[in-house]
């Protein structure tokens, strides 16, 4: 990369991409392999597997193997062009910087900006639930009270530096790697039978219950919609990636174990789940399918254990959100696609985007408050379906790109997508057939909606801005 001055980067040495992304020579590149791997590897397991499963189960029963599958898929051809741009050009902004280089500058902005909104908003609701959780812990304090401490423990902690973040997610991603491996290894000593206490279930529950498809293809949509959007949150690995010591090895080792990861996580935990307990428990949706099949196994304060896990997946996912925010912000700042006194860079970490992003949250956390039914679902809404719109992007910068890079710089085709350009197209499809999906139910169509039109509003913006520049160069 050709060392230049770029008056829309923020003061100092820039490098910069081929598509005009400037990122500020200062960026601190602190994260060191070890965090990037576990990072990858801890990042796919959040929240939303831990509890909000049980809605997909109770909706498809034995079939959300199947719906869990297909969408893990579609995660990973994605992953997959994402790994290949992001191998061949490492960037703060990630897809954001790929799809200005690819598209244009409104792609970018639109990408990026959506993607910004989207983590800040998910941070309140993530504050909002590991607040709940301290709460019934300790039934004489206040909500806010632990909101703010979250809040500002992780504010700070992304402010000092960025091997701070690493360091937490290391630690953070360890404790949910082994919280599932032990699962995982309990659920299968289960179905064969050799625990103690337990029989072997056979396929029973698989099939005596109502068949695999109970409630038949509806209900194997309702399962794959719940699905998708539970692996939301897997492009952050490709942010922290230039970060790191060698952001090029850092990409290939991410994108090169995604598919043993999403197998392994989500699909075995499905398969354990609808194979040890019936898929139409109550207890599956009430207490979150980990917790039902933890006391099924008759293990001791298994809803505390639970509790704690699902505070430590909300934690992290707290502090990753302000990180990947912060940079998202930053990177499109540093490309003139936002406010310039936000690109300031001290001690390698941009400062004043983690307090924006942060302050954002923040904010988003009080309108949960004073209006929860109204605007605060009317965001959470709103970014419903934003992680669809990022993957279309990814899918068209991938198509546009690969034929530049192999005619331009052969050498930086690091990770290669599959079978190109047929899954990148099937890939695409993909998308647009969870989009459809989501028109056929009520609860979808209204998020579809919202972040259709937040898209459009921004994609508006961002090619008025675009013109304007052209008309000024």
């Amino acid at each position: 990369m050709n060392r230049t001055s770029a008056s829309s980067a923020p003061s100092g040495d820039v490098e910069e991409t081929g598509a005009g992304e400037t990122a500020a020579s200062s960026l601190s590149h602190g994260l060191k392999q070890r965090h990037l791997s576990m990072i990858a590897l801890g990042g796919v397991i959040g929240a939303g597997l831990f509890v909000g499963s049980g809605a997909g189960i109770a909706a498809a029963g034995p079939s959300i193997v199947v719906a869990y599958v297909l969408s893990g898929l579609l995660v990973l051809l994605v992953m997959r062009m994402l790994g290949e741009l992001s191998a061949a050009n490492p960037a703060s902004g990630s897809f954001s910087v790929h799809a200005e280089r690819a598209i244009g500058p409104w792609a970018g902005f639109t990408a990026g900006w959506m993607f910004w909104i989207t983590l800040c908003v998910a941070l309140a609701a993530e504050a909002i639930g590991a607040a709940g959780i301290m709460v019934q812990w300790f039934p004489g304090t206040e909500s806010w009270m632990w909101v703010a401490l979250f809040m500002a423990i992780f504010c700070g902690t992304n402010l000092a530096a960025v091997s701070n973040f690493g360091e937490f997610e290391f630690w953070f991603a360890a404790l949910k790697v082994a919280a599932i491996a032990i699962f995982l290894a309990l659920g299968v000593l289960a179905i064969l039978g050799v625990l103690p206490g337990t029989d072997a279930p056979g396929g029973s529950h698989l099939s005596g219950d109502g068949g695999f498809l109970p409630n038949g293809v509806n209900g194997l949509v309702l399962g794959l919609l719940a699905s998708v959007f539970a692996y939301g949150g897997l492009e952050t690995v490709t942010i922290a990636a230039a970060e790191s010591e060698n952001p090029v090895k850092s990409v290939a080792v991410a994108v090169r174990t995604v598919m043993w990861r999403i197998a392994l996580f989500y699909v075995g935990s499905m398969l354990i789940v609808v194979t040890l307990i019936p898929w139409n428990d109550k207890a599956v949706v009430e207490q979150g399918p980990y917790v039902a099949v933890l006391n099924y196994l008759d293990i001791p304060a298994a809803g505390d254990i639970m509790n704690v896990i699902v505070l430590i997946a909300l934690l992290s996912a707290m502090n990753a959100n302000i990180y990947g925010a912060s940079r998202m912000s930053y990177s499109l700042v540093a490309r003139g696609e936002g406010p310039a006194f936000l690109g300031r860079v001290t001690s390698g970490v941009p400062r004043l985007t983690v307090l924006a992003s942060s302050v954002f949250g923040f904010v988003a956390v009080l309108l949960s408050y004073w209006w929860p039914d109204t605007i605060f679902k009317w965001l959470l809404n709103m970014v419903g379906a934003a992680v669809l719109v990022v993957w279309s992007f990814i899918a068209v910068a991938q198509l546009r790109m690969r034929a530049r890079l192999q005619r331009e710089a052969p050498e930086k085709l690091v990770v290669k997508m599959w079978l190109f350009p047929y899954l990148t197209w099937v890939a695409l499809a993909g998308t647009a057939g969870v989009l459809v999906l989501m028109l056929r139910e009520s609860d979808t169509r209204s998020q579809l909606y919202a972040t259709a039109a937040l898209a459009i509003a921004l994609a508006i913006i961002g090619y008025v801005r675009q013109r304007t520049a052209a008309a000024r160069s």
